[in-house]
């Protein structure tokens, strides 16, 4: 990696659909060339063949697309990316007047990397094995979320003519709660099946266990007490099915999705640290490892990857005020994931969950009891992360009663 100091041009780039602004400064400041890059193959080729007369070049470029930022790595000359709130902070210190263009925001990009960057981390693409891993668990998140939002479609259409189906189901993740849907899609079906029919339906899907069965029958039996009209309970039992059938190709995706990652994640040489992990379990732990990646140098403390997870609050001071707030600019997909482990992790590990009950009875709201637990565990997992090591609790309760947890005074069990 070239040290800061050495470069020579300063490049930034205001990126757009179809084309691209690029403004070139030198060392001065001034301005040695302006470019219009065309998002096609000739038109990147053509741009690094331009930028190959300035051999020590930094590029910043505001975070955007994937694809713009692998083109720009393709060159010889050296990427930051920068915030989209920084980028307009930028732009409003240079030009108080409002004024804003594609030059204008490539040209206060190259000046504010020309002044400021010897403090900004370059881009550094991962291995292809955690950027591929990375890219599939981002993806299958988004996945999931669409999920949910069929889900709540799902359930929104069955208040309105079924709120029966809604009483007798409450997992409706689960594909037998589909099912019941798509073999009784109304109550009047219901009550046209039977005893005998509910009854096998329950048997087939394994729902016939003593603390739901009876409660179920009895809901089935009354399904047709509050129902819709017959315009409403035939359109919306259509979406309701329609719904369904989506939300099972949904799952299918994201079933293969969990194969793939699980793929991955077993050739991954991190894998024993995420997977000893508490709570992490298989879907978490390859989040967690795609998010943090496997440079060592790139987090020198434990504070720096709190920081960048986002659990590390923010101060704020002025005279006699001061404050804490949470952490905005941060990798938001790290800190899902790491919001996800720590409420697993109260429900699996004991001090953990000591740790979260205390936090609750202190007044701190659920998420705020997350985001604190998360922050101890990052600690915890930064230096397993160091020195390769997989989570022991046996160890980590001696660390805590050589160092006088107040965990373990709580609960010294």
């Amino acid at each position: 990696m070239k040290q800061f100091d050495s470069f020579t041009h300063f490049a930034g780039v205001d990126w757009a659909k179809d084309s691209h602004g690029v403004v070139v400064i030198d060392a001065s400041g001034k301005i040695v060339e302006e470019i219009t890059v065309k998002h096609t193959a000739e038109g990147w080729l053509r741009f690094r063949e331009r930028l190959a007369r300035y051999p020590v070049l930094a590029i910043a470029v505001e975070s955007g697309q994937g694809l713009v930022i692998e083109q720009l790595l393709l060159s010889t000359a050296t990427v930051y990316v920068v915030p989209a709130k920084n980028s307009a902070a930028y732009r409003t210190r240079k030009v108080s007047s409002g004024t804003k263009t594609d030059r204008l925001d490539a040209w206060c990009l190259a000046c504010a990397l020309r002044s400021e960057g010897n403090d900004w981390r370059p881009v550094e693409i991962p291995d292809e094995l955690t950027q591929k891993l990375r890219l599939l668990c981002r993806d299958q998140v988004t996945l999931i979320g669409q999920r949910v939002m069929l889900l709540n479609q799902l359930q929104a259409a069955l208040r309105e003519y079924y709120p029966a189906a809604l009483e007798a189901f409450d997992d409706w993740t689960a594909p037998s709660s589909w099912a019941f849907i798509e073999m009784f899609p109304d109550p009047s079906t219901l009550a046209k099946a039977g005893k005998r029919r509910w009854e096998k339906f329950l048997h087939v899907h394994r729902l016939s266990r003593p603390e739901t069965y009876q409660k179920r029958m009895e809901v089935f039996a009354r399904a047709g007490e509050l129902v819709a009209g017959p315009a409403v309970t035939s359109a919306k039992a259509m979406l309701a099915k329609s719904l369904c059938e989506m939300l099972r190709v949904l799952q299918r995706q994201i079933d293969f999705y969990d194969a793939q990652i699980k793929l991955l994640f077993e050739q991954h040489p991190d894998r024993d640290i995420f997977k000893s992990l508490p709570g992490a379990g298989p879907r978490l732990a390859p989040r967690l490892l795609s998010e943090i990646g496997p440079d060592r140098n790139l987090f020198a403390s434990a504070g720096s990857l709190q920081c960048y997870a986002g659990t590390a609050p923010v101060s704020y001071q002025s005279g006699q005020i001061h404050k804490v707030q949470v952490r905005r600019s941060c990798n938001k997909h790290l800190r899902a994931a790491v919001h996800l482990w720590a409420g697993l992790a109260a429900q699996r590990c004991p001090w953990s969950r000591v740790y979260y009950q205390a936090q609750r009875e202190r007044g701190q709201s659920h998420a705020c009891a997350l985001r604190n637990l998360g922050q101890r565990w990052l600690k915890i997992l930064w230096k397993m992360w160091q020195t390769g090591s997989a989570y022991e609790a046996a160890f980590h309760t001696r660390n805590q009663l050589d160092h006088g947890s107040w965990v373990l005074k709580i609960n010294p069990t």
